[in-house]
């Protein structure tokens, strides 16, 4: 049986993030997560998955200015929540809080270096 490639009712489709360096936030999250990107011009970056696949499941854009906390809560979801934390710090993120313990597991917040606030979780 093959999967249905249409996008999911009420899913997430699509994430994009405000940040004030593009090419900073680039590196960020390849260093920090695997992420890879593709150029739509000089104000946006597409986001590929770290397989690279051809779908882009969300975008860099570029703007002089961005609000801490001023949007949703973007989560990502990691297998080694303590190698995450350590590559995220590596790459240049900060920590804000955790990793703490939830119902569903471990999570973190970080701050990219523009300023965007997100979580990652891990099950136990």
């Amino acid at each position: 049986m093959t999967a249905d490639p249409s996008p999911r009712h009420h899913a997430l489709d699509y994430v994009e993030l405000t940040v004030s360096d593009l090419d900073r936030a680039k590196r960020f999250y390849a260093d920090a997560f695997g992420w890879q990107f593709t150029d739509h011009g000089p104000g946006y970056a597409g986001i590929r998955g770290p397989a690279g696949g051809p779908d882009e499941v969300g975008g860099l854009r570029l703007e002089d200015e961005v609000r801490t906390g001023g949007g949703p809560l973007v989560l990502l979801f990691s297998a080694d929540l303590d190698a995450t934390v350590e590559a995220v710090a590596r790459a240049g993120g900060q920590v804000v809080n955790g990793p703490y313990e939830f119902p569903g597991g471990r999570r973190f917040h970080f701050t990219d270096p523009s300023g965007n606030e997100l979580g990652v979780w891990a099950e136990r």
